[in-house]
């Protein structure tokens, strides 16, 4: 991992989300982007995001979904970050792999609303809609505006998974490298989910939190007083490089990504097992492939989503693949202060486990005063904590019984070569 970008709530930049992490400081707050009146959940974190001060033009603005302008934005910082010249590298070497859970949900629920005429009108008059309504229904599209920025003639790849897009859009990509596809991947995922549509699905099935009085404390997970978790929004996007064509540039390295898994319960849509046995598996096989040990794992950035349901499922996953070691190892939930944004999270929180690394810091888990006694493990909670950090576990766990896990690894010295 040789270059970062983040856009997330609380803070625009890598720079930014870290400061917010390391001081344990939420970002979520009561519903701006529409009028939430009436919604039983009606908070969510939130990016302060100006397209325009972020470096787009009008016309992409225009013709951007929200979504669409954070990956942009974020891989942009990233391939800076890298200090890649992309206009040196071979356009065909160069792979993108972008994860979204629900795509370009703003511009076609903002779409709909016009051509029904806000709902009025059962048969709609395709002649109101924007141009670019076709590439809001086509979630790659996504990828495309990525490939787009940097250049990239590779591989081009829209991951679609659930809460774990984020985690296995970069898993993609990872692969690509690994079987000669590209010297150098693109990855990450993106979602802006905060619309009606999105609120009102989980309000139907109260998954949300419904603590509207006190927005900055209603994202808690794995305490006892829980309520389900927040929405949130954003993107996260890395630059993955080929470790000898990082070694020949001396390139900056916040870590390798050693270990790569995903298995999927075939249980429920929405539900999980209790036992946590699918995500168990998932992380015996990245430890397997990274060769690594449960004592070599030094942090886990735990799905911690909020809910008792999710963070009961891997508590029993943690101890089922860790064994004695997870009660040694801290784990934390940074969905305590940036919210769950479906399928971006799991983007946003490998880019939280490089900076991790890079800062031997572990992020804590907010707003957790009162542990559950069903998770009984070292939450790492109110306060960030130094720590040597040379292996950091992350996991992931969606909708539709997606289990997924990545191990990290320290590169000696934070330079390649």
């Amino acid at each position: 991992m040789t270059g970062i970008g983040v856009v997330a709530p609380g803070g625009i930049g890598a720079k930014a989300f870290w400061e917010l992490l390391a001081s344990g400081t939420t970002a979520t707050r009561a519903i701006s982007l529409f009028d939430a009146t009436g919604f039983r959940s009606r908070i969510a974190a939130e990016c302060d995001f100006d397209p325009q001060a972020n470096g787009l033009s009008a016309q992409q603005i225009r013709r951007m979904d929200r979504a669409a302008q954070f990956a942009v934005v974020s891989a942009r910082e990233a391939v800076a970050d890298s200090g890649l010249d992309m206009a040196e590298l071979p356009p065909a070497r160069l792979t993108v792999s972008v994860g979204s859970a629900v795509g370009c949900t703003m511009g076609l629920e903002q779409e709909y609303v016009v051509l029904s005429d806000a709902g009025r009108k059962w048969l709609v008059d395709h002649s109101y809609a924007v141009p670019h309504l076709y590439g809001y229904m086509v979630p790659s599209t996504l990828a495309t505006e990525v490939a787009w920025e940097v250049g990239a003639e590779g591989p081009v790849a829209l991951i679609s998974t659930g809460c774990t897009s984020g985690l296995d859009a970069i898993g993609h990509g990872v692969e690509v490298i690994k079987e000669g596809g590209a010297d150098v991947a693109v990855v990450g995922a993106t979602d802006a989910p905060i619309s009606p549509i999105t609120v009102a699905c989980f309000d139907a099935i109260k998954a949300t939190s419904p603590n509207n009085s006190d927005p900055a404390h209603a994202s808690r997970p794995f305490d006892l007083g829980r309520d389900g978790f927040v929405l949130g929004e954003g993107s996260a996007m890395l630059v993955l490089e080929d470790a000898e064509h990082a070694r020949r540039r001396g390139a900056q390295i916040y870590g390798e990504i050693v270990g790569f898994a995903s298995r999927s319960n075939a249980f429920h849509m929405t539900g999980l097992r209790p036992d946590g046995r699918e995500m168990a598996e998932a992380i015996r096989c990245a430890m397997a492939q990274a060769r690594f040990n449960p004592e070599d794992i030094d942090y886990v950035n735990a799905h911690g989503s909020g809910t008792k349901q999710n963070d009961r499922h891997e508590t029993a996953a943690f101890k089922e693949s860790l064994g004695a070691h997870a009660y040694e190892v801290p784990v934390s939930s940074i969905k305590s202060m940036v919210g769950h944004s479906l399928g971006a999270i799991g983007s946003i929180e490998v880019a939280a486990c490089a900076l991790a690394l890079k800062h031997q810091v572990v992020p804590p888990t907010a707003n957790m005063h009162v542990p559950d006694p069903e998770c009984d493990l070292d939450y790492t909670p109110l306060h960030a904590r130094e720590r040597r950090l040379d292996g950091v576990l992350t996991v992931g766990s969606g909708f539709g019984g997606f289990q997924t896990a990545m191990v990290l690894a320290r590169a000696a010295g934070g330079r390649a070569g």
